[in-house]
């Protein structure tokens, strides 16, 4: 399948990666191919801007521009043309965000995992459309991959396993796997996940009981079931995306606050004025404490 599966920033004289997507694969062809651009990221400086690193299922494609530049792991059939349009518009994404002084002063791994977000949006456009946004930029794009060919590498380049072997890096760094440290749980945050666990139980028991009533007499109360049992849902995702780190959780949070509202306002003459106002109020207390919990600034120290 023609796809890009992984994308990544990395600044050029060290290889410190600044960003990635968060999409891991599993399987070793791509975990083996993971570390050979580990390896080529730390020793980009002695190659020029372009390049591809071509395996018999995966190739790795480079693009350098200044102090940056931006890495993806795609099928081998996947069009050079298209990974390396992928790759300018990811790298026009990084530097309309960030400056230079942010990007050289940065001294730990993965210190704008926040752009995660950018990264996801675009690799997701250009695996499904096949890159239609990108059909101002192709023939530009090809003509410079025609004057100026990307250097051709190989996986089981001497050099790339050298590198491995010396660690992955060049200029002592060592790459990790990013931890996503989010600020600590305020007393407010701990409020809000035990009046989210409460309402989510009150869904789930009414939702039982409704489906016992409704399965054996009433066949047409299988409705108010659903909205019962899908604001559960939404309290449990709620108290997941708290306490823990995951992408594009502003739309998650949204759609979570849009489904509870919905279904309490359906459930109205099961439900009085009160208890609707107590459910959508909980949800909304949650969805503030998930927007206002940020990433730490800084990440831990990873043996930079």
């Amino acid at each position: 399948m023609s796809m890009i599966f992984f994308a990544c920033v990395v600044r050029v004289r060290d290889g410190l990666p600044l960003s990635a997507s968060t999409d891991f694969h599993l399987n070793q062809d791509f975990l083996e191919c993971r570390k050979r651009l580990k390896a080529l990221s730390s020793i980009l400086a002695r190659y020029p801007s372009r390049g591809t690193a071509k395996g018999r299922n995966l190739s790795i494609h480079f693009l350098s521009s200044g102090d940056i530049a931006c890495m993806a792991i795609c099928s081998s059939s996947y069009s050079t043309i298209m990974a390396f349009c992928f790759l300018e518009e990811l790298r026009w994404e990084f530097a309309a965000s960030y400056n230079t002084r942010s990007i050289n002063s940065a001294s730990r791994p993965y210190a704008f995992i926040e752009f995660d977000n950018t990264i996801q949006k675009v690799k997701q456009h250009f695996n499904s459309s096949r890159g239609s946004r990108a059909k101002g930029s192709w023939q530009r794009v090809e003509e410079e991959l025609r004057l100026q060919p990307p250097v051709q590498l190989q996986l089981e380049n001497t050099e790339l396993l050298n590198g491995l072997s010396n660690g992955g890096h060049a200029g002592g760094h060592v790459e990790v796997v990013p931890t996503y440290r989010m600020q600590p749980v305020t007393p407010l945050g701990i409020l809000s996940l035990v009046l989210n666990i409460m309402c989510g139980a009150l869904n789930l028991i009414r939702g039982v009981h409704l489906a016992e009533y409704s399965f054996q007499e009433d066949h047409e109360g299988i409705g108010n079931v659903i909205a019962f049992f899908l604001p559960f849902l939404a309290c449990i995702f709620q108290c997941y995306l708290y306490l823990f780190y995951s992408s594009a959780r502003k739309v998650k949070t949204f759609v979570l606050l849009f489904c509870v509202c919905s279904c309490n306002i359906y459930l109205y003459g099961l439900r009085n004025l009160w208890q609707i106002s107590f459910h959508i109020g909980v949800a909304s207390l949650s969805s503030y404490q998930i927007l206002t919990r940020q990433l730490l600034e800084k990440q831990p120290d990873c043996g930079v």
